[in-house]
């Protein structure tokens, strides 16, 4: 298997569907929705055919997070784009591919807006994918809001007769709860100095740095 391929494999599963969703946006207009369909339904296998690849690679015998990878983001806090999996998180990356393309072949018979639909579902699917692969809490942070704003788009505008009901109460009770994520992130980054996931379940933990109290 290619070194590149494999020390790139997450971001490539993570990003892939977010290309997609940018490819449909600067297609020109085309006469066919059904052309969208398909377009989106085949960028969707590749990060199924990825998330493959790291099933088939991935080594449950190994403690700890395997194809990790880390780059400097937001050193003045302590934050970096890290992202890797765990014998939790794998079945969870290929689950959520699995299920994308099954449920865009579900979505043909869509006929209202289909392209600003299409464009919404692969980045919901990035949202879902960064949840899973995140090794920092503040990437964790980003990609849970990224996956929480097309998915009430999709329940407002294509959630059916209570879709305005439907999409109001879910973004009340997912407000509450990123506030409260939020709130409970920045307490542990007081109270650790970090937000990287692997330090923080390191084996004998973090000093605290600071009281909460």
């Amino acid at each position: 298997m290619d070194l590149w391929l494999l020390n790139n494999l997450l971001t490539l599963i993570l990003f892939s569907p977010l290309v997609g969703a940018v490819i449909l946006l600067i297609l020109p207009r085309i006469t066919s929705d059904r052309t969208y369909k398909w377009i989106a339904f085949l960028w969707s296998l590749i990060p199924l055919a990825l998330s493959l690849v790291l099933w088939f690679n991935y080594h449950p015998e190994a403690a700890g997070f395997q194809f990790e990878f880390k780059a400097a983001w937001f050193p003045q806090i302590n934050s970096a784009y890290h992202v890797g999996v765990d014998g939790i998180s794998v079945p969870m990356v290929l689950l959520t591919a699995l299920l994308t393309p099954l449920a865009l072949l579900i979505s043909f018979n869509i006929k209202e807006r289909v392209r600003a639909y299409l464009i919404l579902f692969l980045m919901l699917e990035t949202g879902m994918l960064g949840v899973f692969l995140a090794l920092d809490l503040i990437v964790f942070f980003v990609f849970w809001e990224i996956g929480l704003v097309p998915m009430y788009f999709l329940i407002n505008q294509w959630g059916g007769k209570e879709r305005s009901y439907a999409s109001f109460k879910f973004f009340i009770y997912t407000m509450a709860g990123s506030l409260g994520m939020l709130l409970t992130i920045q307490c542990i980054w007081v109270a650790t100095g970090t937000y990287d996931i692997v330090a923080l379940t390191a084996p004998g933990g973090l000093p605290f740095t600071a009281s909460l109290y």
